[in-house]
């Protein structure tokens, strides 16, 4: 018998073992079935706290500009950093320039909280009026075959909550910045509560 026709002893080879494949949507949304209860407990907490700040709207405008304050600083250190990793001294310059104006403009909003949002609501009326005007005139400017008439309401009752913030500045200052932080904050927990309880739902399916 020849070396060729002597049968292998050796046991066949196996094919390697393939990775678990990635969890996908669905697998995730099973995760979360079980706990619908703490996405509806969190969606009441930020419910709360929206109704919290809209019963203190000046602390609420307060915390909303420190907030704002504190993601400048951060934003500054950053740029402060990525100055320091160019190597060219121009750009260095620029960036670090940029990083600090950042800083001081965040710790000028603690040193001066209810100026600050004086500032910031001057210049959301300022966006909402632009705004508003420029959705008018696209909408003027897509009239045929469109809902263009959604688009010049919408366009008004954005261009009249400017004017309204704008034609009460400065003391608007006082309360604008609070009222939109608790209505996101609760149109934020009404979101998460409705998203646990269809969570149950599907569990009880």
């Amino acid at each position: 018998m020849t070396e060729s026709q002597i049968p292998s002893t050796n046991p066949p080879a196996t094919p390697p073992a393939t990775s678990s494949p990635p969890h996908n949507l669905g697998a995730g949304i099973e995760a979360l079935r079980g706990k619908w209860g703490w996405i509806v407990a969190l969606g009441v907490l930020f419910a709360i706290a929206g109704v919290i700040a809209l019963g203190s709207v000046i602390t609420a405008t307060v915390v909303s500009v420190l907030f704002v304050g504190a993601m400048m600083v951060v934003a500054g250190i950053g740029e402060i950093i990525h100055a320091f990793a160019i190597r060219s001294w121009g750009r260095f310059a620029l960036w670090l320039l940029l990083g600090v104006l950042y800083v001081v403009a965040g710790i000028s909003v603690y040193v001066n909280p209810l100026l600050a949002a004086s500032f910031l609501t001057l210049i959301l009326g300022a966006a909402l009026v632009a705004s508003g005007l420029l959705r008018i005139v696209i909408a003027f400017q897509m009239r045929s075959g469109t809902p263009w008439g959604w688009v010049v309401l919408s366009g008004v009752i954005t261009l009249l909550l400017g004017g309204i913030i704008l034609f009460h500045w400065p003391a608007s200052s006082l309360f604008v910045l609070g009222v939109l932080l608790g209505i996101d904050l609760m149109f934020i927990g009404f979101g998460w509560i409705l998203v646990g309880l269809a969570l149950r739902a599907r569990r009880h399916a």
